[in-house]
């Protein structure tokens, strides 16, 4: 006697489902459907045949993975056109200066260099100190309030004492506080970009004398 299968009630029932955290399933759309008809000709095959499956119901099952796997090449088709807008988007950033978010100062020896703060809010009192390879302090500024958001200001390339530093990279070490209590704050260093490239899915500019920073890391456009 064949044995009978579960009807299938739906497509869903063989498709990959979201975890709980919103993760999909491995699976892709394609093994789905494959999965999906090896199960229908299975339960088609060892169907009672006193109660053999709608053909409506048949119909409505193939027409639900049709959908699926429709929704699938649309999704991907977003994406690779999101992508592309992306990339046409952030090629216009060449030419342009932007702030983005480092610690890192790189001094060319003559020109003076953009520098900041980015504040989660605003503060009543603000000190940057730019440090040497070693660790060393070189220039120390205090600042009175700035507000809540992005704030730059240029370095000479100057010491406490007021002599040029020599050419290399530098630190930005970063104190903020309000009404005496601590304020997050975070570097930043403005530079000139060269151009655009594609890494991983993700826009890097090209920044001279800087090297690479994610377009995520962009605070400000001049």
């Amino acid at each position: 006697m064949s044995t009978v299968l579960p009807a299938v009630n739906s497509a869903a029932s063989v498709l990959p489902r979201s975890t709980v955290g919103g993760t999909l399933a491995s699976s892709t759309a394609d093994e789905s459907q494959d999965r999906f008809l090896k199960l229908l000709v299975t339960q088609m095959r060892n169907q009672d045949p006193m109660n053999p499956m709608d053909n409506a119901q048949v119909t409505t099952q193939l027409a639900q993975i049709s959908t699926v796997g429709g929704i699938d090449k649309l999704n991907s088709s977003l994406s690779a056109m999101s992508s592309a807008m992306s990339a046409t988007q952030n090629a216009s950033l060449i030419g342009r200066t932007v702030v983005v978010a480092s610690d890192l100062v790189r001094f060319g020896g003559t020109s003076p260099v953009t520098v900041g703060v980015e504040l989660a809010s605003a503060a009543d009192k603000v000190d940057v100190t730019i440090v040497d390879a070693g660790g060393q302090t070189v220039r120390s500024m205090a600042f009175g309030a700035l507000p809540q958001g992005t704030s730059t200001f240029e370095w000479d390339g100057r010491n406490n004492a007021g002599a040029k530093v020599a050419a290399g990279d530098y630190s930005l070490r970063l104190s903020a506080t309000a009404a005496s209590k601590a304020v997050a704050a975070s570097g930043l260093v403005a530079g000139y970009v060269d151009s655009v490239s594609m890494q991983g899915g993700s826009s890097l500019l090209n920044l001279r004398s800087l090297g690479a920073a994610d377009v995520s890391q962009v605070r400000r456009i001049d």
